[in-house]
């Protein structure tokens, strides 16, 4: 089995999937979403496939940093071109698999990639 997975280099979370992903010797590649970009229609994809809310990180500095105009009145189209705009506004890490795409690195997707 081989993954994707998108994040930044100095998440901790991206850090332990990395971690977890050799140490179990699944095949992966990672992709800095801030130094080696995504696209939109990538983003896209990915919030037709786990939903937008499911993708957006409001929690972060970076959301809190937005002006009221951005943080306001957010629908798909406006958080995929927030996300495009700002990549660390996208929940970590993204994991593209057999298995879909998957966000976060919970226990459960933990157990279906190792």
């Amino acid at each position: 089995m081989s993954v994707t997975l998108y994040g930044l280099k100095n998440c901790d979370t991206c850090r332990r999937a990395i971690k977890e992903l050799k140490a179990a010797g699944v095949e992966h590649i990672f992709v800095d979403v801030r130094a080696d970009g995504l696209t939109a229609q990538q983003i896209e994809s990915w919030a037709q496939q786990v939903g937008w809310e499911s993708l957006l990180n409001r929690r972060g500095t970076t959301w809190r940093g937005l002006g009221e105009n951005d943080k306001a009145d957010v629908d798909q189209a406006k958080a995929v071109r927030l996300m495009a705009e700002h990549p660390a506004l996208i929940k970590r890490p993204v994991i593209e698999g057999p298995h879909g795409v998957t966000v976060g690195f919970t226990d459960a997707i933990k157990s279906r990639l190792t």
